[in-house]
């Protein structure tokens, strides 16, 4: 059977909905769009069925710590790729029983200590939690380097150089000359 909203089969019990006035078999994700209906199968004896209108059950919102907050107050340490590998090998983890502890993939786990790829504050937290070693540090205070003023660079000169250049001694020669007065 499919449904007649967005042509998938339907796995399992296929779901009676009122959409905009029309009864339609849907799928469990379709029926999410409509008010679900029930219908009590007919008796032999009685040539009228019974509709009863169920709505939705009511969505729960799970209460979640906002994770910007998090984000935003803390930062890696300089060396964390480091620190998680000697912290690992002291406790005697291979990568595996490590991506295992923390539900994470053990290439996840090998990329972050080769330093090809940084954790996020999340998974941050939860080697800090396993390996217990800290890696996440406040945030501190921009360092304003010394500006240094770019030398030229020394180069050979290319086509489009020379070209400017003749360009330029044209220019000149074409342009009149100021007489002194």
């Amino acid at each position: 059977m499919r449904c007649e909203v967005c042509g998938a089969k339907i796995f399992g019990k296929p779901f009676k909905v009122i959409i905009e006035g029309a009864k339609l078999t849907v799928c469990s994700q379709c029926s999410k769009h409509g008010t679900i209906i029930w219908e009590e199968e007919p008796k032999p004896k009685s040539a009228t069925t019974k509709t009863k209108i169920v709505s939705p059950p009511p969505k729960i919102k799970s209460k979640k710590t906002p994770e910007t907050a998090v984000e935003t107050s803390f930062e890696l340490v300089e060396n964390f790729h480091i620190k998680i590998r000697q912290a690992r090998e002291k406790l005697g983890l291979s990568h595996e029983e490590l991506g295992k502890k923390i539900n994470e993939k053990v290439s996840l786990l090998k990329k972050i200590e080769t330093r090809k790829m940084t954790p996020d504050n999340k998974l941050a937290t939860k080697l800090e939690h396993v390996l217990k070693v800290k890696l996440l540090a406040p945030p501190s205070e921009e360092k304003t380097l010394p500006t240094k003023i770019p030398q030229p660079i020394s180069r050979e000169l290319t086509l489009g150089d020379i070209i400017q250049l003749n360009k330029k001694e044209k220019e000149k020669e074409d342009s009149p000359q100021r007489k002194p007065s």
